[in-house]
Formats: structure tokens, sequence, C-alpha cells
């Protein structure tokens, strides 16, 4: 990063429940969850450290009280991080606003926004300085997607201003949509109401926009994933673990498949397509995975299929089990002879017997 740009503060976006990942984060937030080896904010920690973050304001609300004991003060990291809670939800307008109270930037000085579910390879750096250059009141990175209408849906003129900010929408006017990591000039922050709920999306870009304000859209077509559905969550860890996104958090050399400490998996196992084998965790004779996540101290016995599936901790999948594009929750069991498939779901602590649910007709 230029020297001409300060030390560069930011706001983390953490508050959300997660319920598109449940049944994993009913007892883990969604940013906490274990994703190519290490907590998922691990790496977008890393990242802004690289661009020259140093102090970081998390924004806190689910299962707050469980983000600093996994990061403290962030000294390990070489960032400083301090915890903001919301006591009631506020919107990602509010929340920016709460956090914004233990900020230490002057209202002319850029302040980077970061959401707690995105993974992104786009140069933060080049955002930070394209906002001050054109001194802008807020700089929003853009990317491009096959289907908008999953987004908010964000058109820009020929200089990069944004003409509009369309939420969801069935007919997008462009397939460039709101990324999720935006550079707020300070000032502009402290305009947003405090303790009340608002939506910058809905809210705060609109008003900005209509009032003539320099709203900026940063375009790039670099790597990008909302990490919310377990499909997209395996896929990112997956990318990761494959180098398909570099990550300084990376606890190992990017390859076919990440073991942890501890982590036992036979000879004659089969672990493939960037899948991660938690701490401790065992992956037995004739058992084969495949671009999976194997929470810490589960077990994969003889003969089971673990397919593009989140394992949670201490989970067993038992001999002959095919787990396909599911989510086992923390503890559970499924027997024997299973066939889970297309997005099922087991709840921490089920225990499915022998050939209790099957998708075919034949074991």
């Amino acid at each position: 990063m230029e020297s001409s740009l300060p030390d560069l503060e930011a706001i983390l976006l953490v508050g959300g429940q997660g319920t598109r990942l449940r049944p994993l984060t009913l007892g883990t937030p969604k940013p906490l969850l274990p994703t190519a080896g290490v907590p998922f904010l691990a790496h977008q920690l890393a990242q802004a450290r690289s661009f020259g973050v140093r102090r970081i304001v998390f924004a806190t609300s689910y299962k707050a009280s469980m983000f600093e004991p996994v990061f403290g003060d962030g000294s390990s990291m070489g960032l400083e991080l301090v915890y903001m809670t919301e006591e009631t939800p506020l919107g990602t307008g509010g929340a920016i606003r709460n956090a914004a109270q233990a900020l230490t930037a002057g209202p002319g000085d850029p302040v980077l926004i970061l959401n707690g579910d995105i993974l992104s390879g786009h140069d933060i750096g080049d955002q930070v300085r394209q906002h001050v250059d054109r001194e802008a009141a807020v700089t929003l990175h853009l990317t491009e997607v096959e289907d908008p209408t999953r987004f908010g849906c964000v058109p820009t003129d020929e200089s990069g201003r944004v003409t509009a900010f369309l939420e969801k929408t069935p007919h997008p006017v462009t397939n460039r949509i709101n990324a999720g990591c935006y550079v707020f000039t300070r000032s502009v922050i402290d305009e947003i109401p405090a303790g009340q709920v608002v939506s910058v999306e809905r809210e705060t870009f609109p008003a900005l926009i209509e009032s003539g304000a320099l709203v900026l859209g940063y375009a790039d077509s670099s790597y990008w994933l909302d990490v919310g559905t377990p499909a997209a969550f395996v896929k990112g860890s997956r990318d990761l673990v494959l180098g398909r996104l570099s990550s300084p958090a990376l606890p190992g050399p990017p390859g076919e498949s990440l073991s942890l400490e501890g982590a036992v998996v036979s000879p004659e196992a089969k672990v493939t397509g960037g899948s991660v084998v938690g701490v401790r965790a065992v992956v037995e004779a004739e058992a084969s995975v495949s671009g999976s996540v194997l929470g810490d101290g589960c077990v994969i016995e003889s003969g089971a299929t673990v397919v593009d599936s989140l394992i949670g901790l201490g989970a067993r999948i038992s001999k002959g089990a095919v787990v396909r594009d599911a989510v086992i929750g923390d503890g559970a069991t499924v027997g024997a002879g299973n066939e889970l498939k297309a997005g099922a779901r087991v709840w921490p602590g089920v225990v499915l017997p022998e050939c209790a649910v099957r998708f075919s007709s034949d074991a």
C-alpha cells in the first residue's frame, strides 16, 4: 500500500445468525466455522493485514462473546482488534454506526467495511486508493455474477459513479452486484443515525446517490464468493485448500487435502478435492472423502463416502454410508448403509440407525 495512505482502520460485520448454515451455526457463529483449517475470519483478517489494515473493530451481535476468545487482541496477527456489540440487531448501517464509536480515524479518513461472510481476492489497497483519489463518500466493491437476481444490483456510469442501488430485483439492469466490501469516508458513517435499525443497502446508499454525493463503484473480476449456504461454504474451503484463492492464513501448502494436527488418515483411504481433515479426526481404510470439511474429532469409517459435505465436530459416518452435498451436525452419527444427498441436514447429536435413510432402493 502506498505511504500516502494512513494505517487503515476497518469495521468487520459479524452479527448475522447464519440461518442458512444451520445446524452448524446453532452453536458457532458462521464467521468462526472452520474453513480450510482455521476459523473463516482468519482468512479475512490475514488478507486485510496484507493490504495495510492495522486496526479492526468487530461489529458483533449473535453469540458475540465467542469472538474474543478466538482472536484476542489480534497481536498474534499483527493487528489491533476491538469488539463492539449490538444489544439488539441494528441492520448493516446501524451496526457500522455502532462500531464506529471505537474508531480512531478522523472525519476525512477512509474506513474499510468488511462483511464476515465474503471470500474475496480483490485488491483492497487499490479500492482504497481510488476512494481517496476521487474523494468519494463511499466506494463499493462490485463483482459480476451469472444470476444477479439474488443480490443487490449496482449500475454505474462511464466514470465509475454509481447511478442507482437496486436491492434484489427479478429484472436486473446489470449483472454487476454489490460485493459487500465498502470504503466509507469517516464523516459519512457519522451521519448514519445512532442506535437505530438502518440498512446501508436500502437506505444509506440510495440516499447518498440521491443527494449527489459521489458513490463510486470499484469493479473487478477477481475471485469472489458469498459463503452463506452449505454448498458455497464447502466451495470456499475447497478453493482455499486447492489454492484457487490464496490466503496467508492457510495452515499448510495448497494441495488436494489438508490434514490438521493429530488427524489420522489411513494409507488405504482416499482424501482429495481440497478436503480438510480436522484435528484428531480419523479417516479409515477404503473410505473416500472429496471436496469436504471434516470437523475436529469426527470419524469416517471404512468404506464410507463423503462428497462436498460438512461434517460437524465429533460426528461419525459409519461403514458404507454415503454422504453427498449434506450437512452433518456436531456429535451426530450416520449409521451404516445410510445414503444422504442433495442438501440433507442432520441436527447435532442425532443418531440415524443403520439404513434409516436412502435415496436408492438397494443397499
